[in-house]
């Protein structure tokens, strides 16, 4: 059973807050001089990194940077066009983000030409997420991109079988038949940005609909911890498997998509704040761990017999920003102060390595012990040894150009205006141009962040472009041009322009609406007609 409203209330000093007005965004931010050349350095990056792979691997997915070869893990759709098409247009690339959409036009998203298994929360987030967010931020002049959201919408449907309102994770493209197995709540969780934003454009409730079913009937399941659903999920009963907590892969976005969703939509169903705030509050009162040295903030697992596990992940890192955004929202300095002490934590693992780049995971002790997994081998005596120094001890320690902890730096800079973020996030570009950086001028993950001789990770997944030099891009860039107070990003990094503010929350019994409505922004007249559970009466959204 979730925690209600009022039980909320308790813990964290929350009250009955309105997002009218609400910032998130430090009021009159801007980046210094001294750090303006740090824009052109990213986008020098991209510029380097994106004709590398337009060199060596166009049309295919991703490029292989080192070898100068290619894969394909997302069906030969050109992830890496799709996905950094928002990137492209943010960054006034104009010819690259054209050549992109007349790519784009090319791609049957119906035929997978690496076989016929196709996953659903993928393809949501790289191709829809970006086709969308590229027709809105190119002011709807390129009618072909929603065409193909929805082309490729079209065949996920089929996900969903009959009343089950959990989609499966995988499809078979060819019969529309879904394969059998569990999913995660990450899978199943993370459509309601991309599925609502298709609807709305589409006037078709059909796609928010079976989204908003999915994370719906996930927020109200029994939690093994209120708020915290557990990981695993089986579509065919709609039941969780096990009861493993995490914030970090394949639970991650779920969670992340509640209080972004909540903002979108400016929903008046308060149950995705709702479940968002007692996520929160389960997490300080549970998961939330000091280390035993630095006294660093980390956030700990669950496993499937309710022990907390003493590990934490780059994915995971999310949760920093994804705190300090919502905290900021729902106007409670508490969380945002938990976000902050959590971006400490997560940078702790930058900045303590070789490279200066952080460990895929990594572990530590608390004051309640330094578990970390049944059967999971004890820490080695050069551990340890890391661990008296930094109050971390990475367990696997590659680098795939995730974008997470630099996610959260970004979040961190808009919300408090300390330029320590900026210093940092110049470090990590520093770091990424001296150990990342390739002869083929693409620039490739490493085998050991402690290491960097060690070799590298011959991937550079289409999420280097979309988020992590976007997230890189928008540190440096103006405050006021893709502000966090007018846009919301998709787990992927794919901005969709958000309603004013204007809307009350009043805890358990929803949203109230402000007067009057304000048009936003001038896409055509919506029919009265209810899309999203909310009569829009005619007006323009």
């Amino acid at each position: 059973m979730r925690l209600s409203f009022s039980r909320v209330v308790l813990v964290l000093g929350l009250s009955a807050t309105s997002l009218a007005g609400v910032s998130v965004q430090k009021s009159g931010l801007s980046v210094p001089k001294q750090y303006a050349s740090r824009r052109d350095q990213v986008k020098d990056m991209f510029k380097s990194s994106y004709g590398a792979y337009m060199k060596y691997a166009f049309p295919h997915d991703d490029l292989a940077p080192s070898s100068t070869g290619f894969w394909d893990f997302t069906h030969q759709w050109g992830a890496s066009v799709i996905d950094a098409m928002p990137t492209m247009y943010i960054m006034g690339l104009n010819d690259l983000f054209n050549d992109a959409v007349k790519f784009a036009a090319s791609v049957d998203f119906t035929q997978s030409k690496t076989g016929d298994t196709v996953n659903v929360f993928d393809t949501t987030i790289r191709f829809l997420g970006p086709l969308l967010s590229s027709y809105e931020l190119s002011n709807f002049k390129h009618p072909v991109l929603l065409a193909k959201a929805k082309q490729s919408a079209d065949k996920l449907v089929h996900a969903w079988v009959g009343d089950n309102p959990i989609p499966y994770s995988f499809l078979n493209f060819t019969t529309n038949q879904p394969t059998n197995g569990t999913s995660n709540i990450a899978e199943a969780g993370t459509l309601l940005l991309e599925w609502s934003r298709l609807s709305k454009y589409t006037l078709n409730p059909k796609y928010v609909n079976l989204a908003t079913k999915a994370m719906k009937h996930i927020a109200n399941l029994p939690a093994p911890l209120p708020g915290l659903a557990a990981q695993v999920i089986d579509p065919a009963t709609g039941n969780f498997v096990g009861g493993y907590v995490s914030w970090g892969s394949e639970s991650d976005s779920y969670f992340e998509y509640l209080i972004k969703y909540a903002r979108l939509s400016n929903t008046w169903d308060s149950i995705y704040i709702d479940t968002w705030k007692t996520a929160v509050d389960s997490s300080i009162r549970s998961l939330l761990k000091k280390s035993t040295v630095g006294n660093h903030t980390y956030l700990a697992d669950l496993d499937d017999e309710g022990r907390v596990l003493h590990i934490g992940s780059h994915l995971a890192c999310f949760h920093a920003g994804n705190w300090i955004y919502g905290g900021k929202l729902v106007q409670n300095q508490t969380i945002v102060n938990y976000g902050l002490e959590l971006m400490e934590g997560c940078w702790n693992t930058y900045a303590s390595t070789t490279a200066g780049i952080g460990p895929e995971r990594f572990a530590y002790a608390s004051p309640d012990g330094n578990f970390t997994g049944e059967g999971d081998p004890a820490p080695t005596a050069e551990q340890l040894a890391f661990y008296e120094k930094h109050g971390f001890y990475q367990t696997i320690g590659f680098y795939v150009l995730r974008p997470e902890v630099l996610e959260s730096n970004f979040y961190a800079w808009r919300a408090t205006g300390d330029t320590k973020y900026l210093d940092r996030a110049g470090a990590a570009i520093d770091a990424f141009n001296k150990y990342l950086l390739v002869p083929s001028g693409g620039y490739a993950g490493l085998n050991d962040v402690m290491n960097p001789g060690a070799g590298y990770w011959d991937i550079a997944d289409s999420f280097w472009y979309a988020e992590t030099l976007k997230y890189l891009y928008l540190t440096f860039d103006d405050p006021k041009h893709i502000s966090l107070d007018n846009y919301v990003f998709n787990t992927e990094c794919s901005p969709f322009k958000a309603p004013p503010a204007l809307l009350s929350y009043k805890g358990s019994g929803g949203w109230l609406p402000w007067k009057p409505w304000k048009v936003w922004p001038t896409h055509g007249e919506v029919p009265a007609a209810t899309v999203s559970g909310v009569p829009r009466e005619g007006r323009k959204w």
